[in-house]
């Protein structure tokens, strides 16, 4: 069977269309994001749709949804549905969101290093990076916030 000749694609060659591994099209299908369309010659195949699923995934994956947010986001699609432009455009209108709001805290920490890169005492009051508003002083001087999970 080859690609280019019916609707049915096998699943090495959705593999290499996509990028994807094999596992990761089986994990996709035990997650509910994919679905095959059976098996030709012993080898699992799919509808042509799914490489449109696969590059949504990859997209939302590349804004930082988990798999279950993408999941969220398809589950009122039925699974043999590939999304089109404006249903990209309507779910990702709220990631913009989460993006701007990546950029401006990284723009922060940007910021931060200009004022305060390696300096070794984290109870100074311009450190914005561990110690904001001199939260350290109470505890002496010198560094001690270097433990991760630090409840703030």
């Amino acid at each position: 069977m080859t690609p280019h000749t019916t609707d049915r694609l096998h699943i090495t060659y959705v593999c290499r269309r996509s990028g994807l591994t094999a596992a990761t099209l089986r994990f996709y299908e035990e997650q509910g994001l994919i679905q095959s369309a059976g098996r030709t010659g012993g080898k699992r195949v799919y509808h042509r749709h799914v490489l449109r699923r696969l590059a949504f995934i990859a997209a939302a994956q590349r804004v930082g949804l988990s798999l279950a947010e993408i999941n969220a986001a398809l589950a009122p699609m039925p699974i043999e549905y590939a999304p089109t432009p404006a249903d990209w455009n309507r779910l990702s209108e709220p990631w913009k969101r989460r993006v701007d709001a990546a950029i401006n805290s990284l723009q922060v920490l940007r910021t931060s290093l200009d004022e305060c890169i390696g300096c070794g005492c984290l109870s100074m009051r311009t450190c914005s990076i561990l110690n904001p508003e001199d939260e350290a002083a109470v505890e002496g001087s010198g560094p001690r916030w270097l433990r991760p999970n630090r409840s703030q």
